[in-house]
């Protein structure tokens, strides 16, 4: 398992035996357990690199599932848009298509010495992607670099004290999950996210060393008086950003 972000993960069942080996089948028993256990929604995206996994996973949203198998790689890049893959940005989008390239399947027919002309090291990544090329693994030791906690409300809510109540449940939560990272509770940075009813959201963090329930709070308050506009507020979320080893080991040896 990769994490990727507060809700988001690869996973590599190359080798796993659940399911008779099936990854379609293994994607779906983890969302129905996700949604027996917590009554969330959740999508999956099957595929035989990360890439596409994570385009596929985009697919069926907001609870569904997308598979190409490895049969389908070549067809499904063939009209698949550039903007799609993660990485290729409105800007470089933009490059690509005033150079007649939409698709992946325009990229295929380019040299690959003129994309590393045009774009250097991005190029041949490109160049990768359209040919369903992601060598890439699975990595379940990436760093971690941040914790968080959400809540999504099933109406907006209006209210200060309402926002409070939220944050009041959402920290012990906050703080069980960062003391299986971090024992010691030791962190960067804290900061609350706010998303309205028009979906915009804001974050605001502070730089504390440890997580302090207080300073969320007044952060929250600060951020709503000062942010919302008089919008309703539909999601309220905590998180803190974890220390970088290197920091942290400096600090020790200072202290």
């Amino acid at each position: 398992i990769e994490p990727l972000s507060l809700d988001e993960a690869y996973l590599d069942v190359t080798d796993s035996v659940h399911c008779h080996g099936s990854a379609t089948l293994i994607a779906q028993e983890i969302r129905q357990t996700i949604f027996n256990e917590l009554q969330l929604t959740a999508s999956a995206g099957v595929a035989p690199v990360k890439f596409l996994a994570k385009i596929a996973s985009d697919m069926n949203k907001p609870n569904g599932q997308f598979v190409i198998t490895p049969a389908e790689v070549p067809a499904f890049l063939q009209t698949l848009p550039l903007a799609k893959i993660p990485g290729v940005g409105k800007v470089s989008a933009a490059k690509l298509e005033a150079m007649g390239l939409r698709t992946c399947g325009d990229v295929q027919k380019c040299d690959l010495v003129t994309l590393l002309k045009r774009f250097g090291k991005f190029g041949r990544i490109l160049w990768e992607r359209s040919q369903g090329i992601d060598e890439r693994d699975v990595n379940s030791e990436r760093l971690r670099k941040s914790v968080g906690v959400e809540r999504t409300m099933a109406e907006d809510i209006h209210h200060w004290s309402e926002c409070e109540a939220i944050i009041e449940r959402l920290y012990p939560e906050l703080e069980r999950r960062l003391a299986k990272v971090k024992p010691d509770l030791l962190i960067a940075r804290q900061g609350v996210k706010l998303k309205f009813d028009d979906f915009q959201q804001t974050t605001q963090e502070h730089v504390w060393p440890r997580l302090n329930k207080s300073d969320l709070i007044a952060t929250a308050r600060k951020t709503w008086n000062e942010r919302r506009g008089g919008r309703g507020v539909r999601l309220v979320g905590l998180h803190v950003t974890l220390l970088d080893p290197q920091m942290e080991r400096q600090l020790v040896l200072g202290l």
